[in-house]
């Protein structure tokens, strides 16, 4: 009996700590119990959590929108990091996220490449390097195994290898993985500012043909209502002619405009 009780009493001081322990989490800066999730988080950076990224899969954490058990490449040991950072009970892998399986790295059949850029576009810690119609290959030290450029590659070219003593830094891959989203970013608002101007240029293409037809046509009947004077006064005498100017001044002091004859 006394057995029991004390096994009882062990468990309530266990849950109660176990709740202590997750309420002090609960009261950290969001932000930096994130930082703390990350950073005990693979850096695969392969999406299979459900996230697109580690950092991402992190915040979820904390807003209670993911579970500890979503991340395959960090596997049962990751679970339990991150079981006793949050005061959780350690639970086996989310089968519907994948399966735990030994580290492994791209390889490109460099033959078989025909250099259409698609795995360097999804390699997301730009492992891959290479141009546009030339062989492409994998820097096999930055690799971090997340297979993001199989399903692009239009020959089948890239296979997953085991990875053997080529080991990958988590913070260099984390930071790889920042960089590269904020060049995309920069591209994409420096493409979206380009097709704004081109949109603009065409509006104002488009505009200025009115424009300058509007103006010609004011410009014609400028022209037509200064050139209006009498006609055929070559032949007259002196004397009128002076007195058709006179009459003509005197008009234009009064502002009316003369008159075609």
């Amino acid at each position: 009996m006394t057995d029991a009780l004390l096994i009882l009493s062990g468990a309530l001081a266990l849950g109660l700590g176990l709740r202590s322990a997750r309420s002090d989490a609960k009261k950290l800066d969001p932000r930096v119990l994130a930082a703390r999730i990350d950073a005990l988080l693979p850096q695969t950076q392969c999406g299979k959590c459900g996230y697109p990224g580690c950092q991402p899969y992190a915040e979820a954490i904390v807003r209670g929108e993911a579970d500890i058990n979503q991340c395959p490449p960090g596997g049962a040991a990751g679970i339990a990091r991150l079981a006793r950072l949050l005061h959780r009970e350690i639970k086996p892998l989310s089968a519907a996220h994948g399966v735990e399986q030994p580290r492994a790295v791209a390889l490109i059949e460099e033959n078989l490449c025909i250099g259409c850029t698609l795995c360097i576009q999804a390699c997301p810690v730009d492992a891959i390097v290479g141009a546009p119609k030339q062989m492409h290959t994998v820097v096999t030290s930055l690799c971090t195994g997340c297979a993001l450029c199989l399903p692009p590659c239009p020959v089948d070219c890239i296979r997953m290898v085991p990875a053997g003593s080529n080991a990958y830094d988590a913070d260099d891959a984390r930071e790889r993985f920042r960089q590269r989203n904020l060049r995309l970013e920069r591209e994409r608002r420096e493409k979206a500012a380009r097709l704004a101007a081109k949109t603009a240029a065409a509006g104002q293409a488009a505009e200025d043909p009115k424009k300058a037809l509007i103006a010609a046509a004011i410009e014609r009947a400028r022209r037509q209502k200064e050139q209006v004077r009498p006609q055929n006064v070559a032949d007259l005498s002196p004397g009128a002619q002076a007195a058709i100017a006179a009459i003509e001044a005197r008009r234009a002091a009064a502002g009316v405009p003369p008159e075609e004859t």
